[in-house]
């Protein structure tokens, strides 16, 4: 704690060593009231100061967070649109693709069935063919047959 520095003499002769002690300690108290009434009143006023930038600082960031709400809110709109957009463009392309397929694959079961028609027309034709050439040697067969047989015959009456 700091001391009055001095008092004159003439204040010192007439107060007298007693009274010149008390009137520093008078003011040494004096002055440490002054000291701590000037803290408390500087403490109240920062703190009022701090409540209130607090309260400034509190406002924007809740501006700033509904800004930034809003824009990220925008912007999942525009990714939102965009994405639809561009779905709708890939479900076209896919369904204009599978079209593509289903076509090639009709022409090529078609050009499949032509073909097994063609095949099985010319199977039919073979088949007729051995048929024919079949009962061909059958009918000489029997006729053979039926020679030796009435040659047998012939040979056994006589």
């Amino acid at each position: 704690m700091a001391k009055v520095a001095v008092i004159e003499k003439p204040l010192r002769e007439k107060l007298g060593e007693e009274g010149s002690q008390s009137l520093v300690n008078l003011m040494n108290v004096s002055k440490e009231e002054q000291k701590q009434e000037m803290l408390t009143i500087v403490e109240a006023k920062f703190e009022h100061r701090l409540t209130k930038e607090i309260g400034k600082f509190n406002e924007r960031i809740t501006k700033e967070t509904g800004e930034l709400k809003l824009a990220i809110s925008q912007t999942e709109q525009r990714l939102d649109n965009r994405i639809t957009v561009e779905i709708g463009k890939v479900n076209e392309r896919i369904t204009i693709e599978s079209s593509k397929v289903n076509e090639h694959m009709t022409e090529e079961i078609g050009k499949v069935n032509e073909r097994m028609t063609e095949e099985i027309g010319k199977v039919n034709v073979n088949i007729a063919h051995v048929e024919r050439n079949m009962i061909r040697w059958m009918f000489i067969f029997w006729i053979g047959q039926i020679g030796a047989i009435m040659g047998l015959l012939f040979a056994f009456f006589k």
